[in-house]
């Protein structure tokens, strides 16, 4: 914030100008000189409060006059004289940073054409960012046992099973048995060994309880984000300690971030968050890949 002079500075500068010009003294600077003579307290504080011309007061080392500010609020009074490390980096030209992460990992022929059978069938797929996000986790974690919620047309699991150990298991729940169609079709083509998926046709509300505790070692929620909260307890208890919890679309249109946005599933998406924030049992993090990426770890 630019810097403003009080009317009563601005008078009183050329006054202080002309006496020490002069070489005289003015009522006030008398006032000054016998204070400083004297050694009042009284003196003291008008030394410091009058600034001089030149820099400096007569008879004192010369200090940087004091540019007075206009009152601000507290808050962004503390962001201008702290400045935040990561918002001081955070470029204006945002967007083509995250297009460019995006794209940085191009699809192949076998993703494409599972993307595109996603779109016929009006089922939204991760985007390649998240998907790329997905195989490093899968390949960081080395999961034997992954549990899928939202098959889609199969784009997700094809990224998990590509970072996955080739003996382990990827079992995947879905509403919609056209949807399930498709990402086997998807699996089939990548040449993904059928004892290697288990899908399962149902409500995630009514399948997840009945999978068993501590059984798995990552589970990725892609769903209905009404039901999300839910999913999550659920995906809590099935995972392994260190196993690693994955919930897309946890910035949901950038909504999230907002406080003003409170329709039903943009709350509900930011309660999830929360609760994972917030919960003892998991080590999270948020990540701004695709539509946010919520990452959690089991202790």
């Amino acid at each position: 914030m630019a810097a403003c002079r009080t009317p009563g500075h601005a008078a009183a500068g050329p006054r202080a100008r002309a006496g020490l010009a002069g070489g005289g003294t003015s009522g006030g600077n008398r006032e000054r000189a016998a204070g400083r003579a004297a050694g009042t307290a009284s003196g003291r504080r008008d030394q410091r409060r009058e600034p001089q011309a030149g820099g400096g007061t007569s008879g004192r080392v010369p200090r940087p006059t004091r540019r007075l500010r206009a009152p601000i609020p507290w808050r962004q009074a503390i962001r201008s004289s702290r400045p935040h490390p990561q918002e001081a980096a955070i470029s204006t030209d945002k967007a083509q940073s995250w297009a460019y992460c995006e794209d940085f990992s191009p699809e192949d022929d076998v993703l494409l054409r599972a993307r595109e059978r996603a779109g016929q069938l009006g089922a939204t797929p991760v985007s390649p960012g998240v998907g790329a996000a997905l195989r490093v986790l899968a390949a960081a974690v080395r999961p034997h046992t992954v549990a899928e919620v939202g098959t889609g047309a199969g784009v997700s699991g094809l990224y998990l099973l590509r970072g996955m150990p080739s003996d382990a298991v990827l079992t995947t729940i879905d509403v919609e048995v056209e949807h399930q169609r498709a990402a086997k079709e998807a699996f089939a083509e990548e040449g993904v060994k059928p004892t290697r998926t288990r899908t399962i046709s149902g409500r995630a509300s009514d399948v997840l309880p009945r999978l068993t505790d501590a059984g798995y070692e990552l589970v990725f929620i892609d769903a209905d984000p009404e039901g999300s909260p839910g999913y999550v307890e659920q995906a809590v208890r099935l995972l392994r300690p260190g196993g690693l919890l994955v919930v897309d679309d946890a910035l949901w249109h950038d909504r999230v971030a907002d406080p003003a946005r409170r329709d039903e599933t943009t709350t509900a998406v930011r309660e999830v968050g929360r609760a994972v924030r917030d919960d003892p049992r998991l080590i999270p993090a948020l990540l701004p890949t695709g539509d946010g990426l919520l990452v959690a770890v089991r202790r």
